[in-house]
């Protein structure tokens, strides 16, 4: 998982929030004007911080460009994730920034709010070519400031033997027939756990979140926040019921959950693509199948991954945009993925035929195309802690889904979205 998922770091945030009142444009207008890049082949230096392996990985490619551009000479320095946040801020702040970086995903408010971010330019980039849910998560008050590198979504991992002994052949359609299935799981199929679900933990909203966009609820509309609607209350109470009945744990230890599923001791848990390879290492490689997400009105999931964003203050901001644009190509997409495993979030990329020859992989791909993202607010962290903190509550503590939603909805209104 890689979306960016922090809690606040109070100093350096403020210092770069300021600059939205000192002589920048902050984003907050709409549809903020992109200029567009010129023609021809980038030239110049070009600066890119990247972080973990996409740190590590990217200079495979930037070689490859710096061939197709050779006047171009892409330097990437890679970050690690921990204090990246910090970095960015601290670098928009005192207008020292590289020419384009790696953002997560639900970091992009923050950054866009600074004004320290250059609109896309339409000319370059073309949002119909990303799916809807990844292209949303560069989208600030209606202007684009990025593009979607990667994307991961969220699916059930359920062990093939304890579906089978339970009588579950087929993948459940509604929220009604995921609870049997889960219940035939422990009953019939021998599993102690039907199924992990986070319990509150630090970044528990990217499990719950899904199942109050399944039902037609969201974190805001119109500009205020709705976790206290009857369709959010309905999903929050929906989730907390399989710990009430005692069919997903509450306090699972660290490490213990792929060890576990591998056994048959739980059924079924979410989560994204990097658990093919956990599964593996673990010996369960051939242990499971995945399932979509249920529908309730919809069949949605989580869409997380990384963005690539040009800052206004960037020294070769054409270079930059075309480095983007390179990265954006659906071949070079595929490339990436063999080079870092990580998902295309271009369309035409999961054409690659080590794409959509693997059916995990395939499963994914169709996903996507009913996956969404947090709002891009400047808070949205905070906002997630308030949700997780009272997640915990409910699903470890037993408090009352009306009072959890009643509390997530006043600290989410007090924190407010930043704009």
């Amino acid at each position: 998982m890689r979306t960016g998922t922090r809690r606040g770091v109070a100093v350096a945030l403020a210092a770069a929030l300021a600059l939205a009142g000192c002589g920048r444009d902050s984003g907050g207008g709409n549809q903020e004007a992109a200029k567009p890049v010129g023609e021809g082949k980038a030239k110049g230096d070009i600066t890119v911080w990247a972080m973990g392996t996409e740190g590590e990985k990217l200079s495979v490619i930037a070689d490859a460009f710096m061939k197709e551009n050779p006047d171009a000479k892409v330097t990437v320095t890679a970050v690690p994730w921990d204090g990246a946040h910090d970095k960015l801020a601290t670098a928009i702040a005192g207008k020292q920034t590289p020419d384009v970086s790696l953002i997560g995903t639900t970091w992009m408010g923050e950054f866009a709010k600074t004004g320290g971010l250059d609109p896309t330019p339409a000319d370059l980039v073309k949002k119909d070519d990303f799916y809807e849910g990844a292209w949303n998560t560069t989208v600030v008050n209606g202007t684009s400031y990025g593009v979607p590198w990667y994307v991961e979504t969220r699916l059930l991992y359920v062990n093939k033997d304890v579906a089978t002994k339970a009588g579950v052949t087929t993948p459940p359609k509604s929220w009604d027939e995921l609870k049997s299935a889960i219940k035939a799981f422990k009953d019939k199929g021998g599993a102690k756990w039907g199924i992990n679900l986070q319990p509150g933990a630090t970044g528990s909203w990217q499990t719950v979140m899904p199942f109050v966009w399944q039902n037609g609820g969201d974190v805001a509309k119109d500009g205020k926040f709705t976790l206290d609607s009857p369709e959010a209350t309905e999903a929050f109470t929906f989730y907390r019921s399989f710990f009430d009945e005692g069919l997903s744990p509450k306090d699972l230890p660290q490490g213990a959950l792929e060890p576990a599923f591998v056994k048959g001791q739980i059924g079924a848990f979410v989560s994204g693509p990097w658990h093919i390879g956990i599964l593996k290492d673990q010996g369960g490689a051939d242990k499971y199948t995945l399932w979509p997400m249920p529908t309730k009105q919809a069949g949605t999931s989580f869409v997380g991954g990384g963005d690539l964003a040009v800052f206004k203050d960037a020294k070769n901001r054409d270079g930059a945009w075309k480095f983007v644009s390179y990265l954006s190509r659906p071949e070079v997409q595929a490339t990436w993925y063999k080079t870092a495993s990580d998902l295309p979030a271009v369309k035409k990329g999961w054409d690659d035929p080590t794409l959509s020859g693997d059916p995990q992989l395939s499963a994914f791909g169709k996903q996507l195309e009913d996956a969404k993202s947090p709002p891009t607010i400047a808070t949205w962290e905070q906002v997630a802690a308030a949700i997780d903190a009272e997640v915990e509550k409910m699903c470890k503590t037993g408090e009352k889904t009306e009072d959890a939603v009643k509390a997530m909805q006043q600290q989410a209104t007090a924190i407010g979205t930043g704009a």
